[in-house]
């Protein structure tokens, strides 16, 4: 029996859902009620795939983490399978744990754009209506603000002030220089008027004389 497949991209990630639908309550075809695997493609890191568990665990641990970096200028989540932390402004520390022993940890950074692109890739998943959902937990624990707004404005202007104060100063010393080498020329060219009209006047004497 084929496997149904559902796929939810969002730029540098892509979701993958496979299952079955539930043919005892004659469910269409393409339905997938069963979730029998995902994968979860991040640009630049290993394939992460598990089964219904794993996705459950790791929706709610993107969705907790994004409310507490939402509200908070650090964030740490720590579960069974998935712990997450804040390692700078801009880049996010993701250890995935497998429930088989002989399998390592996998460890992968994030910035914040991968990570509001998986939690894209999540909602849509939430959204969909040819998937059946995880557990009403994940959606409860949707984030609730755009996931941008976590970022400390003040720190965002600590960071962005100093360059910006810098090109504003270049542009007032150039405008400046600007001007006043307009000024020069300006002076330049009507002294170079009056000079060629005192010579036409002379010239005018002189073929009278």
């Amino acid at each position: 029996m084929l496997l149904n497949k559902l796929i939810f991209n969002q730029s540098s990630v892509r979701l993958e859902i496979f299952g079955l639908p539930d043919y005892a309550n004659n469910e269409n075809k393409n339905q997938i009620s069963i979730i029998s695997q995902w994968k979860l493609m991040i640009i630049d890191t290993p394939l992460i795939e598990g089964n219904i568990e794993h996705l459950s665990s790791i929706m709610g641990a993107f969705y907790s983490y994004s409310n507490f970096l939402i509200n908070n200028d650090n964030g740490f989540y720590e579960s069974k399978f998935i712990d997450i932390k804040t390692e700078n402004y801009f880049t996010h520390k993701v250890l995935l744990k497998s429930s088989k022993s002989d399998i390592k940890p996998l460890k992968i950074n994030i910035g914040n754009a991968v990570l509001s692109d998986i939690i894209n890739c999540f909602d849509q998943f939430n959204a969909s209506i040819k998937v059946r959902k995880v557990n009403s937990v994940v959606l409860n624990n949707s984030p609730k603000k755009g996931l941008l707004k976590f970022i400390n404005k003040d720190k965002t202007l600590s960071y962005l002030l100093p360059p910006l104060l810098s090109l504003c100063s270049l542009f007032l010393i150039s405008s400046t220089l600007i001007y006043l080498y307009n000024i020069s020329e300006d002076k330049e060219k009507k002294a170079l008027i009056n000079t060629k009209n005192t010579l036409h006047s002379i010239k005018s004497i002189v073929t009278i004389l």
